[in-house]
């Protein structure tokens, strides 16, 4: 029986989250605990990548991540970034945050309408005079050099931050009946906390193929795999589960 659930994400925002209804339907306790974060090169080793940041007309974004990171790179640096600079982000909200470092001005601020970096890329195929500088994680699932070099695109991708496991305070209790993983690095978090885990009836759940093939890779066994054409959410999925859990 599923009595205590771990959601590998923080808390909701908002008292309306999906799984707030699910605790009250199912009589279950969700903890909400990241097992990963985020955090910045520092300047030593940015340095080493040999890159000049003001060599560069356009900086592309792909997520706040980014965005944050670069910034407070530049600012540990010391550069101040010319007027003119552009920027390019793979979807509307994430230009929209940028407006917490400059002021957005539209004749500088360029986005993809999907989200997607094909659309992303299309965008700046019409811009080929810029020089490009992309910044990433340090792990990224998918290379974009093949896809910026078939437009011709003058480009440079850096990395400038790196998603690391959060050490949990192993005072508190782990005894979760479920375990929900978003990322690669949730899974091998788990691995670096408690690298004598045992899965043994706990469940494990997935959103996303990354995660589903690295809990099996690392020879655990995957209960619950999101999404699927009748559930396209994680809290649609957990809900089919424990309604099927319950009926045994």
């Amino acid at each position: 029986m599923i009595k205590k659930i771990l959601v590998s994400q923080p808390a909701p925002t908002t008292e309306k989250s999906p799984y707030f209804d699910i605790e009250k339907k199912f009589k279950v306790k969700i903890d909400f605990r990241p097992l990963i974060h985020v955090e910045r090169l520092s300047t030593k080793e940015f340095r080493a990548e040999k890159i000049n940041i003001l060599d560069y007309t356009a900086i592309v974004f792909n997520s706040q991540h980014a965005i944050d990171h670069f910034f407070s790179m530049c600012k540990d640096l010391r550069l101040t970034i010319p007027e003119d600079m552009k920027y390019f982000f793979n979807s509307e909200r994430v230009a929209l945050y940028v407006q917490k470092y400059v002021q957005y001005r539209k004749r500088k601020i360029f986005f993809g309408k999907s989200g997607t970096w094909n659309d992303l890329i299309d965008v700046m195929a019409k811009h080929k005079k810029e020089r490009y500088l992309v910044p990433q994680n340090a792990v990224h699932h998918m290379d974009i050099k093949p896809l910026l070099d078939a437009k011709r695109l003058i480009h440079t991708e850096c990395t400038m931050f790196r998603t690391v496991s959060t050490m949990l305070d192993k005072k508190e209790p782990f005894d979760y009946d479920m375990i929900v993983f978003f990322t690669p690095s949730g899974v091998q978090s788990l691995i670096d906390n408690f690298p004598k885990y045992k899965q043994g009836n706990t469940v494990f759940a997935c959103f996303g193929e990354a995660a589903a093939m690295t809990i099996e890779e690392k020879g655990f066994r995957l209960d619950l795999k999101a999404p699927s054409p009748e559930a396209p959410s994680m809290p649609a999925s957990l809900e089919k589960y424990l309604e099927q859990n319950l009926k045994g």
